[in-house]
């Protein structure tokens, strides 16, 4: 009998494959490394002997102590390097610089229940027309986050969360006129549920390996659109937009050089689905409206997202890394620099 899996399902599949054979390798290299080595666990796994700032992408699954915050900003340029794929083609894109910021600021409730805001802004430049009239508000994120499981040293249970982000339309997307580069936001309220893992590895020299293994997937409500767009209407356009919900993969390892440094990579994955646009368009007053239906395909990204941290202490490091996401169907060839300040009270 032939089983025929979703298309998303078929996507993932590899990505889910290769995380899994990485973390059984990792484990078994921790679990020789235990098994040479007589002296008690807690004397050959101390904890403090690293400090992470956490790695550029995945988000940790763990909470901060009841009355404790964490606020970690970030300032990072998207460059769109001018092409991606289509329907087996490869498509020109004008060349872009979308520079941004995001900030976590995230409060224990409790040891286990953790509320925060994410705020965002960004300033676009285009090469093919009018750059962003002033930097803008982009949309802003509440996070609420519930810690179910906590990782103890020598332990090979994981800490493990679940969360939920709400995604407020506080961004400039549509009535943009003629200058699109001021849409900063989506304009959907966009729902994200997400199951956040963390667990470390012993290496057979001592140093600490950490590894952050989540999954998301984003729903969003309809829109009401008018004029041009983020979403490619024109400037007579009335109608709705229905963005498609996205999948999302990272699987994250931070390896502790010295206490001090760490190298860390993420490697993503994420599948979203059609976005649908109906409505009517009137180029102008005396013409008559048009209806529009007009379909943006799903699309699909792997990326990577090396860095390095350095922690002056345990409350307070810093990272510089690059997000690379090369062409892939429906998904701009894009390189995104950042820098992140981590602090924790």
């Amino acid at each position: 009998m032939n089983v025929v899996l979703p298309r998303t399902l078929r996507r993932v599949l590899p990505a889910l494959s290769l995380i899994l054979v990485l973390a059984a390798a990792f484990s078994n290299a921790c679990a020789s490394a235990g098994e040479a080595e007589p002296t008690p666990c807690g004397e050959r796994h101390p904890m403090n002997d690293a400090w992470f700032t956490g790695p550029m992408l995945a988000n940790t699954a763990a909470t901060a102590p009841r009355g404790h915050s964490l606020v970690e900003p970030y300032l990072y340029d998207v460059t769109t390097q001018g092409s991606y794929g289509a329907n087996g083609q490869r498509h020109s894109v004008p060349h872009a610089n979308s520079y941004g910021s995001l900030t976590y600021v995230i409060y224990g409730l409790t040891d286990k229940v953790g509320f925060g805001v994410i705020p965002t802004a960004g300033y676009n430049t285009v090469s093919n027309g009018p750059n962003s009239t002033g930097p803008g508000v982009g949309d802003w994120t509440l996070q609420l986050q519930r810690r179910l499981m906590q990782f103890e040293p020598c332990g090979w249970l994981p800490t493990i969360s679940v969360a939920v982000q709400q995604t407020m339309p506080t961004g400039e997307y549509d009535r943009l006129g003629n200058r699109p580069s001021n849409g900063l936001g989506a304009g959907a309220w966009t729902t994200n549920p997400e199951i956040l893992s963390q667990m470390y590895f012993w290496m057979p020299h001592h140093r600490i390996l950490r590894m952050r293994l989540n999954v998301a997937d984003a729903f969003s409500a309809r829109v009401n659109v008018q004029g041009a767009s983020v979403y490619g209407t024109a400037t007579g356009f009335r109608g709705t937009a229905q963005p498609g919900s996205s999948l999302s993969i990272d699987a994250a390892w931070e390896y502790s050089v010295t206490r001090s440094w760490v190298l860390a990579l993420d490697a993503t994955y994420r599948n979203t689905g059609n976005t649908r646009i109906s409505g009517s368009d009137a180029p102008s007053a005396a013409q008559a409206a048009a209806n529009v239906s007009l379909n943006s395909g799903w699309s699909d990204a792997y990326g990577l997202a090396p860095a390095v941290e350095y922690s002056w202490k345990p409350y307070l490091g810093v990272l510089l890394g690059v997000r690379l996401i090369p062409a892939g169907h429906n998904t701009e060839d894009t390189i995104t620099p950042a820098i992140a300040i981590n602090f924790v009270h």
